[in-house]
């Protein structure tokens, strides 16, 4: 009987540590053998983070540059210009204001050569007439509108935008909402515009349409 109890007691024993042995190997092995994938095993790994040039959501391809143009929304938060990852004009520079925000840039460079604002409430419109005239053929013209773009827009005005693409510089008026990029004496109109009539009806804002946002890669000009 004890006998029979000591055999049965030592095969258990026998069981348990070859069991043991078993799992411990399988265990080793499976770590060794086992790889995560790349993109699992680089998790810990300070991540990076590959933005596109004004926040694209695809990269520009060569001789052609990245640009992002924000309208303002109603009277609350100003436009926004961004140019080959650069911000030209925005809120946080406390650059903008109320009427068209316009930069221009070089065609060819890229280089920011000017930027400003115009109030077409109660500003001189001549100020802008002045600043559009002095736009040659080798410079980039960005344009974001904030709160009012129009009370101020006469024939003259409208026809210099015209020269640069505008399809819609004609028809702007109080409140409206237009984003645009355009270049002198273009063969045919701009394919970088937006524009949205203050229409009560379907005004996003009370008195305001929705504001307006224009991306995308403009060709180098090359001479």
């Amino acid at each position: 009987m004890r006998m029979s109890v000591l055999l049965r007691l030592l095969a258990l024993i026998f069981v348990l540590i070859t069991s043991w042995v078993i799992v411990r190997s399988y265990i080793s092995f499976s770590w060794k053998t086992v790889r995560l994938p790349r993109w699992l095993g680089s998790v810990s790994k300070k991540t990076r983070v590959v933005r596109n040039k004004c926040d694209l959501s695809k990269p520009c391809p060569n001789n052609f540059f990245a640009f992002k143009i924000l309208s303002g929304a109603a009277n609350v938060v100003g436009p926004s210009v961004c140019f080959e990852g650069h911000m030209i004009m925005s809120p946080v520079k406390n650059n903008v204001g109320r009427g068209l925000n316009i930069a221009l840039v070089n065609g060819s460079t890229g280089t920011v050569l000017r930027q400003s604002f115009f109030d077409m409430y109660s500003g001189d419109p001549m100020l802008l007439v002045k600043f559009l005239k002095e736009v040659t053929e080798d410079m980039l013209v960005l344009v974001a509108s904030y709160d009012d773009p129009g009370t101020k827009m006469n024939d003259e005005l409208r026809e210099l935008f015209s020269n640069l693409g505008s399809s819609y510089a004609k028809q702007l008026g109080f409140r409206d909402s237009w984003v645009f990029l355009g270049a002198k004496d273009i063969k045919s109109n701009s394919p970088f515009e937006q524009f949205l009539k203050n229409d009560p009806d379907t005004n996003k804002y009370e008195g305001w349409p929705e504001l307006l946002e224009l991306e995308g890669c403009v060709p180098r000009k090359t001479f």
